[in-house]
């Protein structure tokens, strides 16, 4: 079961500008992997990265694989 979850991707999209938004928020779009806008990245499925996309939803667009 757990080798199963650890398949599961998301691809993370930035769709929005950090200019504007909160340090913390610039912090974790640049720790995800971000850069310009209309960049992508797929990242494993898990908590912590769910917690990350939480804090900058309105800047990414998040999409299962």
């Amino acid at each position: 079961m757990a080798t199963e979850k650890a398949d599961k991707k998301i691809k993370i999209t930035l769709v929005r500008s950090v200019i504007g938004s909160l340090p913390k928020q610039r912090k974790t779009v640049k720790a995800l992997g971000l850069g310009k806008i209309g960049s992508s990245i797929e990242q494993s499925d898990n908590p912590v990265i769910r917690g990350m996309v939480r804090v900058v939803s309105h800047l990414v667009k998040v999409e299962e694989m």
